[in-house]
């Protein structure tokens, strides 16, 4: 088909909830490029909004998945799978954490976070429900994720909404300690925020967070769906500040592209779930965890993070000599490779996008002002250069 008739077929027969899609169809894809129908190639920055880490067409990725194909796709959590428990080994041995349960989504590892915390209190005879969250942060789609998600954009469609959550400002530890109650079963926080605009916590923030939580017996729920599985140079984002949550959601990159979501906690924690209390019917199937072994065996070869650390400091030493050259250019921030270009309100971050796009580059504007760059950690140098020229050639027109 056609670019048109796939257009026309979808606006005629899916739900109007992507406005402003672009025209693109993708045949087929190498490495960080997408070859349209039409011959066009793209770079891609966004890696299918951080998913596609290992990029496209990874030979050893493919093979793993083809073998897995053969053998079975999906066994129900009735049964032991081999895939499974080898992941489960995986994370648990490369994590300070003692176990794990799968889903198939972000937003279903965090509300299994959410419901695991409070287990937790309940079985220790406690009332504690109530969560605390950071405005600008993003934790998922379904009704709990979406009200503990602290941007108002997301939830005023969906009220009246569930009780018990609140938000603070980010990195603001004295507004976080006056809004804990007795009734504060949990703080939810990413260590990079990701849809709010690529906001890095502050090392002194997530210490006097864990040391606030050890005082007032509360938990810490790290949301590493965007941020984990090597984005920022370590293969979990809470490795780089040294601080440990008690429960760990994980998704997106986790896959490869194969969809897959994972929360993870520690003995005393993960102990309070008792069979009936959680389960998943395609969550943990054959197919996609050892889609992910295999992700995770790739990251874990040496080199391969530090790699990640190297490219990410030179894409934003490359950025920040844009920002110090130009002053319609505010600031960069992020970790590794996860960052962000903030303009000046007169640009459009918007339609320095489209333009780029236009060039045969992928990138995302998750605010008015803000560019977000999550491309594959395969990524080149030389591809960097190529988006870099391309962003200062479109900054200088405007």
């Amino acid at each position: 088909m056609e670019i048109e008739e796939i257009i026309e077929m979808d606006e005629k027969h899916f739900m109007n909830v992507y406005s402003g899609r672009y025209p693109l169809y993708v045949e087929k894809a190498e490495g960080i490029k997408l070859y349209s129908k039409d011959g066009k190639v793209y770079r891609d920055f966004l890696a299918g909004i951080g998913v596609n880490a290992l990029g496209y067409s990874n030979q050893r990725f493919k093979q793993v998945l083809k073998d897995q194909i053969d053998k079975i796709i999906h066994c129900s959590n009735l049964y032991y799978i081999e895939p499974q428990a080898e992941l489960e080994k995986r994370l648990c041995q490369n994590s300070c954490y003692d176990r794990v349960f799968f889903a198939n989504s972000g937003s279903e590892a965090n509300e299994g976070a959410l419901k695991l915390a409070r287990k937790y209190f309940k079985k220790k005879g406690s009332n504690k429900f109530e969560t605390i969250t950071a405005d600008k942060s993003f934790h998922g789609r379904t009704m709990s994720t979406v009200t503990a998600t602290g941007q108002d954009k997301y939830k005023k469609p969906f009220t009246p909404l569930p009780e018990g959550f609140s938000t603070v400002p980010f990195n603001d530890l004295a507004a976080l300690k006056a809004e804990v109650t007795d009734q504060t079963a949990a703080i939810m926080l990413e260590p990079v925020q990701g849809e709010g605009g690529i906001y890095p916590a502050v090392q002194e923030y997530l210490e006097g967070v864990r040391k606030l939580c050890d005082e007032k017996d509360i938990l810490l729920i790290f949301d590493e769906v965007q941020c984990g599985m090597g984005r920022t140079g370590e293969l979990f984002a809470y490795q780089n500040y040294g601080v440990e949550a008690d429960i760990i959601s994980l998704a997106k990159a986790l896959g490869g592209g194969v969809p897959i979501g994972a929360f993870m906690a520690k003995e005393k924690v993960a102990s309070a779930f008792e069979p009936g209390d959680h389960g998943t019917t395609f969550g943990g199937n054959p197919l996609a965890t050892r889609a992910a072994a295999e992700v995770m065996d790739i990251m874990l070869e040496p080199g391969f993070l530090a790699s990640v650390k190297e490219k990410g400091a030179y894409f934003r030493g490359e950025l920040d000599k844009l920002v110090s050259s130009n002053n319609n250019l505010i600031e960069t921030r992020g970790l590794g490779l996860m960052l962000a270009l903030e303009v000046a309100e007169s640009l459009s971050a918007k339609e320095i996008t489209s333009q780029l796009f236009e060039r045969g580059f992928l990138v995302n504007a998750v605010k008015e002002t803000t560019l977000r760059f999550l491309p594959p950690l395969i990524v080149e140098k030389e591809d960097i250069d190529l988006l870099i020229k391309n962003i200062e050639e479109i900054i200088k027109a405007e």
